[in-house]
Order: structure tokens, then C-alpha cells, then sequence
């Protein structure tokens, strides 16, 4: 935790909060905080859930379960609970709870996992079972230790398994349980070489949104031109679920060729707000990947670049 006062964290609390300020300030502020972390941090993101934008909202809820922080467990359970918030927020605080790895979170999970949109109740799932898999593992230890090499907490661990094509399988299986797809997923991830980019890649068109999502997530975590074709035909389908758009260009913003750039520049109007929000993010991203400062390197891309 880095020293830092409680007016400092308030005023970097009132950028976060000040929807005058562009929506860039305004996540730098938010990765700021929770880098910063402890209750001071939590209570200045807290207050912003209360925001208009769904795209900043979801970054609130994932930003306090990277965090893992016991003390965010309540606000996570209300937006959770609150049916007018965005599926995609919801969504995020569900998958928060699981990051957090507090057992006393599963009643709620398991109450939520029924829930009526599919993405919530999914994550609701993959959160129980990630809760599961920790209490097999010694959960107390394993909750920390599990961090990718990606600096990131993951919705599952890596599978231990290093075959491209039995994971690739595995991923594209949609009769298998969500929770070893992506246990293939961040497998494949952590591999790392062209075949296990190339079998992620096809994830972005196999089964639910919420799982087309994360495929994203990791290609962008990833950071490999490669994937840059497919990310931006996930983006240009007007009919694809807006989670999975908006991931897509983040995940071209952190890749950052001017490819990337073009093709964000061409949304940056889209009827969708998730989308266009997110493009204006991902723009920002490219320009400092491209530039000499140290901002969204281990923060907005979250990944350790």
C-alpha cells in the first residue's frame, strides 16, 4: 500500500467523482485509488456508483475485488443485489466477490446464481465455484497466491494442463462447466505462444457473451498484433452483446498498433454508450503505450506490460 494522506485520497476521490472531468481523468483516478488502496480508497469509489456510466461503474466493482479487500464485500453485495444497476455492473460485482475470496459471500452468490440475466447468474457460478476450488487449496493462502502473471485475479485458475489442443478443446466444449473453460482460458493465456493465442482467438465466437467477454479480457492482456483482426471483428458486429464489444476495444487500446487506432477512431461514435466510452479509454491507452509515461502500464490495461 503506498503512503499516501487522507486529503490526498480525497482529492483524488473529487476527480474521480466530478462527471464534468473527462472520462480518461476519471479512471486514471479510479486505478489511482486502488493502487492506493485501504478503507479511505474503498469509501471515494463507493461513492462514485452512484455515476451514469455503466463502463465506469463495472471498472469500480472490478478495481475493489482486484483489491481483495474484506471491507468492499457490502458495497459489492448491494450492487449486486440492485436490479436498476447495468447487467454489466452487476456482472462485475459478482465476479469482485469471487476475486475477494471470502467464504461468506456464498449464500448471496448461490442466491444470485439464478438470476434472471444469464450474465450475472454465470458469474454468480463461476464465483462459487472459484470460492470452491480456494477452500480445496487452503484458501486463505491461495486467495493471495493466485495472482497471474498478469498481475490481475483471475475468475479461475490456470488448468494444469500444457497441451494446446486438449485446452483448446476444453475451451470450446460448451457442454463442460464454465469454470474449466476458463481454467483453459487463463492456460492457454499463460502459454503464451502463437497456437495458444490463435485457440483463444476462436473463443470470440463460441459460447455466451459473458464468456466471449473474458476471451477479450485475455487478449488484451496479452498485447499481441496477431489478435488484432479478430478483436476488431468482434467490434464492428453490431449484433454482438455490448460487454463483449466494449472489451474488444479495450483489449485493441492496450495493443496499440495504428491499426488499433484506426479502428477504435471509427467507433468512437457508436450508438452503443459502452462502446463509445470504452473506444474514448482505449485511445488514451494507445497514446501513453505509445509515450514514455508510466500511466495504464499496471493499471488500465491491467496487465504487467
Amino acid at each position: 500500500m503506498l503512503e499516501i494522506s487522507e486529503s490526498q485520497i480525497s482529492a483524488i476521490g473529487q476527480v474521480l467523482n466530478d462527471q464534468n472531468r473527462p472520462l480518461k481523468e476519471r479512471f486514471r483516478a479510479l486505478f489511482t485509488l486502488k493502487n492506493i488502496g485501504g478503507v479511505k480508497a474503498i469509501e471515494q469509489i463507493n461513492n462514485c456508483f452512484k455515476d451514469e456510466s455503466a463502463l465506469l461503474k463495472h471498472e469500480l466493482a472490478y478495481c475493489l475485488g482486484q483489491m481483495q479487500d474484506s471491507r468492499a464485500i457490502p458495497i459489492l453485495n448491494e450492487v449486486l443485489k440492485d436490479i436498476k444497476q447495468e447487467p454489466m455492473v452487476r456482472h462485475e460485482a459478482g465476479e469482485a466477490l469471487g476475486a475477494i475470496g471470502d467464504p461468506s459471500v456464498i449464500p448471496l452468490l448461490e442466491e444470485y446464481s439464478n438470476d434472471c440475466i444469464p450474465e450475472v447468474a454465470e458469474t454468480c457460478q463461476l464465483a462459487l465455484a472459484r470460492l470452491q476450488w480456494l477452500k480445496l487449496h487452503n484458501s486463505k493462502n491461495s486467495t493471495h497466491s493466485q495472482k497471474s502473471p498478469y498481475m490481475s485475479v483471475d475468475p479461475a485458475p490456470p488448468a494444469d494442463i500444457t497441451d494446446v489442443e486438449k485446452l483448446r478443446s476444453i475451451l470450446l466444449n460448451e457442454n463442460i462447466s464454465l469454470f474449466e473453460r476458463y481454467q483453459a482460458m487463463f492456460s492457454l493465456r499463460d502459454l503464451h505462444t502463437r497456437e495458444s493465442i490463435l485457440a483463444l482467438a476462436e473463443g470470440l465466437k463460441a459460447g455466451s457473451a459473458l464468456f466471449r467477454h473474458e476471451i477479450a479480457f485475455v487478449l488484451g492482456q496479452l498485447q499481441e498484433e496477431i489478435t488484432v483482426p479478430y478483436l476488431a471483428a468482434s467490434l464492428e458486429n453490431m449484433e454482438e452483446n455490448e460487454m463483449v464489444r466494449h472489451e474488444c476495444a479495450e483489449a485493441l487500446g492496450s495493443i496499440a498498433t495504428s491499426d488499433c487506432f484506426n479502428i477504435l477512431n471509427k467507433y468512437i461514435n457508436d450508438s452503443q454508450r459502452v462502446v463509445r466510452e470504452s473506444c474514448i479509454i482505449a485511445l488514451d491507452m494507445c497514446e501513453y503505450e505509445n509515450s514514455s509515461e508510466f500511466q495504464y502500464a499496471n493499471t488500465l490495461t491491467k496487465v504487467n506490460a
